[in-house]
């Protein structure tokens, strides 16, 4: 019998530093916490990163979730002088990043999300689909990932290396563990009257290029409802746009006037 877990860890900056910002990157369905890697950087010329790495056998739902990442980044809070924290949501993080900061909003000073999928439990297509993939044999579906690339990433703006490195990622999920993401995001529900408890700024990257989730649009409906948000549109962008060597996310939280070097000394 195959035995699942339930843990999940934080992937530290290579050069740690107590005196920035704490950005916690949370990833999408493939859990590793590793497809920052692009981005990272450039991030840690301000920000002290923890990348959420989600066990391939963890089969949490979102409640236990979130109690065990809440736990976790207070863990982090415990060991600063500082208290300013960056949440950042990519897809299926996306939607962890709602649940935890409506739960905990006086944990985060800011909000980024990146073509989060809570509109996924709306796409019907989508949802049928993703009922197929607990009938596959781990060995069949890692076959059939590689039929997602093309709507992941926009192939000419990913190099290859970085195309393969996701492949990867996606592959080392077993199918059982990929069907109960996707049920997660099935059942996602989150109200306006959760979402308008958020008063922090909240930045919204939606890829116009998304042939997976229309992004642009989710981003659109979040931007009605939260109090503070403003949106970005990536014109070129597949949904995977932290891979996109033309992205640079640090560039683009500093364009929206996101990064308040002084903020933690301000308010903690």
């Amino acid at each position: 019998m195959t035995r699942f877990e339930n843990k999940l860890n934080f992937l530290r900056s290579q050069a740690v530093g107590y005196h920035r910002s704490l950005f916690i990157y949370l990833p999408g369905m493939d859990g590793s916490g590793r497809m920052l890697y692009v981005q990272q950087e450039q991030l840690e010329t301000s920000f002290d990163i923890r990348a959420l790495a989600i066990s391939p056998r963890d089969l949490s739902n979102w409640d236990l979730l979130c109690d065990r990442l809440i736990a976790a980044i207070k863990k982090e809070l415990k060991q600063r002088s500082d208290c300013c924290v960056y949440l950042c949501g990519e897809s299926f993080g996306g939607c962890l990043a709602l649940k935890i900061a409506t739960r905990s909003p006086e944990l985060f000073k800011r909000i980024i999300l990146i073509n989060p999928a809570s509109c996924f439990n709306r796409l019907p297509l989508l949802n049928w689909g993703s009922n197929i993939i607990d009938l596959l044999p781990d060995s069949i579906y890692r076959e059939c990932t590689s039929v997602l690339l093309p709507f992941l990433t926009a192939s000419d703006r990913v190099n290859l290396k970085d195309r393969e490195a996701l492949e990867i990622a996606i592959k080392s999920v077993p199918s059982k563990t990929a069907a109960w993401r996707l049920s997660l995001l099935r059942n996602f529900t989150l109200g306006n009257r959760s979402l308008q408890r958020l008063r922090q700024p909240v930045l919204i990257l939606a890829s116009a290029q998304d042939r997976l989730l229309p992004s642009v649009e989710e981003a659109r409906r979040l931007v009605s409802v939260l109090p503070r948000a403003q949106m970005v549109i990536l014109p070129e962008s597949g949904h995977v746009c932290l891979l996109e060597k033309e992205i640079n996310l640090y560039e683009i939280i500093k364009k929206e006037h996101l990064l308040e070097k002084d903020l933690c000394l301000k308010n903690c």
